[in-house]
């Protein structure tokens, strides 16, 4: 029976001019749903480009993944991928990638639009899951009105409307403060079931000590801590 998330002998290299850099090499990652994970390695390790790969937006050189099936999902055409992500990988980014003339509740409701979902049933879980996120009273505000917390609340709450059962975020806390850092990771934390994996980039030591398990990438590959 296969794991809920799998990834075997993943490699990813760039040509760089004349030279080839190798950045994953082989990697092989294991993992359970209901888990919060933690992915950590020094800047440079490829924790962003093992983000890309496994949210199906680049192609890797080689290797097998699969997500709650037997399927290697790195054999689907560009347009599978596209339709396989917006229904089953939602991310998070540390830039928020708020649409800036739309206020937060539209933000949310946006995905859930594209997915194909009736306008009322968006807007009404869009609705829910901000006041869930203590931003009831900011719905109808625009991102330049709502500080950085709150952004990336918005940002995270807008990740949930389409219940993926994959929810990737690299590095979701990097230009907040300690509190709203740890708000952040609580509140991807509890949204953990059976049925959803979330796994979350950082250099934050103190975050990680939050999370069920800590996978490290050092020298192209993948080890748990």
């Amino acid at each position: 029976m296969s794991k809920f998330f799998e990834i075997k002998e993943l490699n990813k290299v760039y040509d760089d001019k004349s030279e080839k850099i190798s950045v994953l090499n082989n990697v092989n990652i294991s993992l359970e749903a209901n888990k919060l994970v933690a992915l950590t390695g020094p800047s440079g390790s490829g924790k962003s480009t093992l983000i890309q790969l496994i949210s199906l937006l680049d192609s890797p050189n080689g290797g097998y993944y699969s997500l709650f099936s037997e399927n290697n999902l790195f054999n689907l055409s560009d347009n599978e991928k596209s339709e396989y992500r917006k229904k089953y990988i939602s991310i998070v980014f540390q830039n928020y990638n708020l649409i800036s003339d739309l206020t937060a509740l539209e933000n949310v409701a946006l995905p859930g639009l594209y997915f194909g979902k009736k306008s009322t049933e968006c807007f009404l879980e869009a609705k829910k899951l901000l006041e869930s996120f203590g931003l009831a009273n900011r719905v109808n505000h625009s991102p330049k009105e709502l500080s950085g917390g709150e952004q990336q609340r918005v940002a995270i709450a807008r990740s949930l409307i389409n219940k993926p059962r994959l929810i990737l975020a690299d590095e979701p806390t990097g230009s907040l403060d300690k509190k709203n850092s740890e708000s952040v990771i609580e509140l991807l934390s509890s949204f953990k079931n059976e049925e959803t994996l979330i796994i979350f980039a950082t250099h934050n030591k103190a975050l990680v000590n939050k999370s069920d398990l800590e996978l490290t990438l050092s020298n192209g590959t993948v080890n748990f801590a």
